[in-house]
């Protein structure tokens, strides 16, 4: 099972997507194991985006990022990542495939609805960042046999 973090961003929140960003995830066969909602602050904000520091769009990065609640979800499921990635779509939403989450509802880059992890190591360390330990709930889903191949 691999685990990736989503953020539903505050242009999904204030556009009241936040329910159906939700759906389409879980519709995909991932489950939640985590989610809160929450005004990030500036300093987690920072931490979160360090690796864009001293891009040009840092500073309205981190001032979009925090104007607003935010819906943060850890998801797991074979291969989360990836097919987290699919659902939400390409970033720029004009290039994003129609189904997408970013096809379907957006169409600028710094509108973009929805972060998710682009790869394992990436999603450790936003996972840890946003989540404390005790609040990943390991579960089985009743529903997994019908979603996930025996092994």
């Amino acid at each position: 099972m691999e685990r990736t973090l989503i953020i539903v961003k505050p242009d999904g929140v204030q556009r009241g997507l936040t329910g159906e960003i939700v759906r389409r995830f879980e519709a995909r066969g991932l489950r939640i194991i985590g989610m809160k909602f929450m005004i990030p602050s500036r300093e987690l904000a920072a931490r979160h985006y360090a690796v864009h520091e001293g891009k040009p769009f840092y500073p309205g990065l981190i001032d979009y990022i925090t104007s607003g609640p935010v819906l943060v979800m850890a998801l797991e499921g074979p291969g989360a990542i990836e097919a987290a990635r699919n659902t939400i779509g390409k970033t720029n939403p004009v290039e994003a495939a129609a189904g997408s989450i970013r096809g379907d509802f957006g169409i600028t880059i710094g509108r973009n609805l929805v972060h998710g992890s682009d790869g394992p190591e990436t999603a450790a360390k936003e996972l840890a960042l946003w989540f404390e330990p005790h609040e990943l709930v390991n579960w089985q889903r009743d529903t997994d046999r019908w979603i996930l191949e025996d092994n």
